[in-house]
């Protein structure tokens, strides 16, 4: 008889485009196509991310007053002040203030030189985030995961404004790059680079930035490649870099004498520790913040949320959120599980490779899961934009285990692939049906076509390597189909405001803001609260410039929609003595086109969550003989006084910080300024009244009821104004 020919091992059912994996080769093993594939990448998020830069004008003002302010003065540069004569300084640390101050002391006050530094760090998150998936999945799967970030809706909307979250994210991804280093090699030089990323977090938004710090402890703890005692050692290291890149800051603002710095903003008794532990820290879990927006939370601290959104796991997919960020954490969950159970029993031959793979998903699956349950159950305050921390982890989970079931094939990769794009282009159209007049044909095309794939990957094993590819390809189009049309939808809409969202209009959304409620889309929903009526589609009524409240008890009108490209127009709020504090005009938003819906925000509740307008008039008024005070004006609340700040470059004082309710100055504090000749001017309005909307014992309703009996009214236009130099 004649013997069969030896064996040959069979052909996997997939081609091989994520080729490359395996810590020690990947870069030798790169495909061809690889590095130009990644340069493009780049090249397409800078430009998706620098496009129409300029549009959202200096878009948060409240920190974009804080970057101005540290381009005049070294020692607002180092607190974080909102002014240049160092009154006070913002809520947060101001590591993220810094990159956008060195950017303007180079190029000069403006939008753009504020906004490019954001628009660079998110560029540099892809290329780490490819970096550190490339590692041992290979070129295709940190293509992936780095396009998947891209074009994260929220991502998109961060990296293209002012606030903290961008330069968090990028050090995050860079905390967890250095620690799946140390899980190759157990080198102690990376996992303590790791701890200064994460003091460098701390700098940034405090307590947020260790989210992510006891899973990846309990991981290298378990399965780092050094002898235990060695790994307890290095984790202690860590942890005394974490204490030192974010301990020095605290330590020389904590010691420095309170009457030579600034007042800590947020805090009820100038302590920086206070305002991390509290008002930015427990108090965001609890929803017990002292000097809030919301005020302190329900009865006994919780309560579901309040009015930042129900409480719960479904609260990231809900309409607020869903659009933001959760496109793909469905698929990122299913691939973990997945790849999890794959990788658990490891063969004998490949098992240092399989188990560093292992690791990998405990690392970026453990910060998904840390972050998703905070972020799920906290009570406090919580907006829409801070799911920016969730983009790296769910795009890292699809890229690697998208790459590792497809190499692996067989049935069940075919299955759990399928699967995966499945319920992906499912969700999708659930996403896409809440903005039922916006692309109405998208959220069909991406159904069909999304089913289309997934029966394909089914049938790839006997169908051929071409239609495994095609399928592939097709999938992964109608997954990033919807982030992308979210993505360009934000990039064509200019954002502003305390309070941004990615994407257009949804139905159900909540805007974020206690208590108000209502069917409107991004930003604040329809919906009636206290004394004062919402805007429609999503918008507060647009404003007069501030101060123009009502009196005590007496309804607001409801704002007129816009006309095309415009503004809704004047709606009056609260009024500023008796019940709720008022809240000022400002201008009224940013129209979307071609409909006049507010967007982002927009000029909502002018004062509190964005600045009002200031006329030429106004700011020659306050720019004349500015050189002669420390502070040419001061208002109430931080927007309020960013807004004169930014038009005259001139120091504005923000009477009790961001929220009105912070107790700086105090009555006593403010005459002994007016009597020292410190300050020219007092502009009315603004959104603090009694203490603040926050419930914090803040005096600035005392200083506005002695401002106004005691001196001259000066009205320029719709602004008052009150010369603090004469007396009525």
């Amino acid at each position: 008889m004649t013997p069969h020919p030896p064996s040959t091992p069979a052909r996997p059912p997939y081609p091989p485009p994520f080729a490359g994996q395996g810590r020690a080769s990947a870069s030798a093993a790169d495909p061809r196509w690889a590095r130009p594939a990644l340069l493009a990448l780049l090249l397409v998020t800078a430009v998706l991310y620098l496009w129409s830069l300029s549009a959202s004008g200096y878009a948060n003002q409240f920190y974009s007053a804080a970057v101005q302010a540290g381009s005049e003065s070294w020692k607002a540069f180092f607190f974080g002040s909102s002014d240049a004569a160092n009154s006070i300084t913002v809520d947060k640390p101001p590591a993220a203030l810094w990159p956008m101050v060195l950017s303007v002391r180079l190029f000069g006050l403006g939008s753009w030189a504020i906004l490019v530094p954001e628009a660079l760090m998110g560029v540099a998150t892809v290329g780490v985030l490819f970096s550190a998936v490339r590692r041992r999945f290979g070129a295709g799967a940190g293509l992936l995961a780095g396009a998947a970030l891209a074009v994260t809706p929220v991502a998109a909307l961060m990296f293209r404004f002012n606030n903290p979250d961008a330069l968090l994210c990028l050090l995050m991804v860079c905390a967890i790059a250095l620690v799946l280093r140390a899980l190759e090699d157990g080198r102690t030089k990376w996992l303590v680079l790791a701890g200064v990323c994460f003091g460098l977090g701390f700098l940034t938004k405090t307590l947020q930035a260790w989210l992510t710090l006891p899973a990846l402890a309990v991981v290298y703890a378990c399965c780092a490649p050094v002898a235990l005692r060695r790994r307890f050692g290095q984790l202690l290291l860590a942890g005394l870099a974490i204490v030192v890149s974010g301990g020095w800051w605290v330590a020389i603002v904590e010691l420095w004498p309170a009457s030579s710095r600034p007042y800590i903003g947020g805090s009820q008794h100038n302590s920086f520790l206070e305002l991390t532990f509290g008002y930015n820290g427990f108090g965001r879990i609890s929803g017990n913040e002292t000097g809030s927006v919301g005020g302190g939370g329900r009865p006994g601290g919780g309560g579901g949320g309040g009015g930042w959104g129900e409480t719960g796991i479904t609260r990231l997919f809900s309409s607020d959120m869903g659009g933001q960020i959760s496109w793909l954490l469905p698929a990122a969950l299913i691939l973990l599980v997945a790849s999890v159970c794959l990788l658990w029993r490891a063969r004998r031959a490949v098992a240092a490779e399989q188990a560093g793979q292992r690791a990998e998903f405990l690392v970026w699956g453990g910060a998904l899961l840390m972050t998703f349950t905070t972020f799920s159950f906290m009570s406090g305050i919580f907006h829409q934009y801070y799911n920016i921390a969730l983009a790296p982890y769910i795009a890292a989970l699809v890229g690697m285990g998208a790459a590792l079931l497809w190499r692996r094939g067989g049935p069940i990769a075919s299955l759990v692939l399928a699967v995966t794009v499945a319920a992906t282009a499912g969700w999708s159209y659930v996403l896409l049906n809440r903005s039922p007049d916006w692309l109405p044909w998208l959220r069909w095309t991406v159904l069909a076509l999304g089913l289309l794939a997934a029966l394909g990957l089914l049938l790839a094993a006997r169908a051929g390597r071409r239609v495994a590819l095609l399928a592939a390809g097709l999938g992964v189009a109608t997954a990033l189909a919807g982030p992308v049309a979210y993505t360009l939808d934000t990039v064509d809409t200019p954002k502003g405001g305390s309070i941004i969202t990615a994407g257009p209009s949804v139905q159900g959304g909540m805007g974020g803001v206690r208590g108000m409620r209502g069917p409107g889309g991004g930003g604040f929903p329809g919906g009636r609260q206290g004394g004062m009526w919402l805007g429609n589609n999503g918008g507060m009524p647009g404003g007069g410039q501030a101060g123009q409240g009502l009196p005590p008890g007496q309804t607001g009108k409801q704002g007129n929609q816009g006309t095309q490209g415009q503004a809704p127009s004047q709606g009056a709020g609260g009024g500023n003595q008796g019940g709720r504090p008022g809240f000022p005009g400002a201008m009224g938003g940013l129209g979307e086109r071609g409909t006049g819906r507010l967007r982002g925000m927009g000029g909502a509740m002018g004062g509190l969550l964005n600045g009002s307008k200031v006329s030429d008039k106004a700011r020659v008024l306050l720019e004349k003989d500015a050189d002669d005070y420390t502070w040419a004006a001061a208002a109430i609340g931080s927007q309020n006084a960013a807004s004169y700040q930014l038009a005259t470059e001139k120091p504005v004082m923000a009477i009790g910080g961001f929220n009105g309710s912070d107790p700086s100055p105090t009555l006593a504090q403010f005459k002994k300024y007016v009597a020292d000749g410190k300050v020219h001017y007092f502009i009315a309005g603004g959104q603090g009244g009694r203490g603040g909307p926050g419930g914090g014992k803040g005096g600035s309703s005392k200083i506005t009821s002695w401002v106004e009996k005691t001196f001259k009214k000066v009205t320029v236009g719709s602004a008052t104004f009150y010369d603090l130099t004469r007396k009525a």
